[in-house]
């Protein structure tokens, strides 16, 4: 793995030297762009747009427009504008990791301890998983000021969540939403019994990308000369609106699933 942040991790008085590593991959297929009438690849160039010719990555700088000016900003001024934070995630609080809504996290990232930190980072990652709490700062990464929630996983290694700044949570005030009301005390019953069945503890690596998987598939037996029949798929909403009688098979099916299983 490549690191894509070198710095450190403050923790009060003290720093803990620090490589930042992304935790996941993508698991989508990689497909190329190609022209329908030979198959060759499509090519994305940066050109010019008042010579139209191409521009080197060499000769590419980065402008911001101010009255129909551009400002040129070179690396200096990044690093200008917080230099403590192009380098040093410092924690500001403590929180319980349960208080933050799901909706404020982003990706994760692994947290590798460098050469004289491994104490200090051992002395953090035990203190976090005793108290149970997760700890809140920012830093600037690729130039860019990110919320970094940095919590024990599996209790062997620091993770840092990047979360999301509070203004970057969209208003759902224009959405059509149901008007708030009672629902029926028999539906909410059976729904609450639903839930209880379908209630398990949480298991990731039963979760696979099958997509992907029988994507690939089709796309080898096309490679074979094979042709594909496309299956419709079934609809998404029900024309019926009883929600007992959808709750009752609801229970009956998951109910014979279980027993099967």
């Amino acid at each position: 793995m490549k690191a894509i942040w070198n710095g450190a991790l403050g923790f009060g008085l003290v720093n803990i030297p620090v490589k930042i590593y992304s935790a996941v991959e993508d698991s989508k297929l990689d497909f190329d762009m190609l022209d329908k009438k030979d198959l060759s690849n499509i090519k994305f160039k940066r050109v010019n747009e008042t010579t139209g010719k191409e521009v080197l990555w060499e000769n590419i700088v980065k402008g911001y427009k101010i009255d129909d000016q551009y400002v040129l900003v070179e690396e200096a001024d990044f690093e200008a504008a917080s230099p403590e934070k192009t380098k040093l995630l410092s924690i500001q609080q403590f929180v319980k990791e349960d208080e933050i809504d799901s909706v404020y996290f982003e990706s994760p990232y692994f947290l590798e301890p460098q050469k004289n930190g491994e104490n200090a980072y051992m002395l953090l990652l035990q203190s976090l998983v005793k108290t149970g709490m997760a700890g809140v700062g920012t830093f600037v990464l690729r130039d860019k000021e990110l919320i970094g929630l940095i919590r024990p996983y599996n209790e062997d290694i620091l993770v840092l969540n990047r979360l999301r700044f509070s203004n970057e949570i969209r208003n759902y005030d224009e959405l059509k939403l149901p008007a708030k009301k009672e629902v029926k005390p028999a539906e909410l019953k059976m729904a609450e019994a639903l839930i209880q069945q379908l209630s398990e503890k949480f298991d990731p690596s039963q979760y696979t990308d099958t997509y992907s998987e029988e994507l690939l598939k089709i796309i080898e037996s096309k490679a074979k000369g094979k042709k594909i029949k496309a299956s419709k798929a079934a609809p998404a909403t029900s024309k019926t609106i009883d929600l007992m009688s959808q709750l009752k098979a609801s229970l009956e099916s998951t109910g014979k699933r279980k027993t099967a299983s």
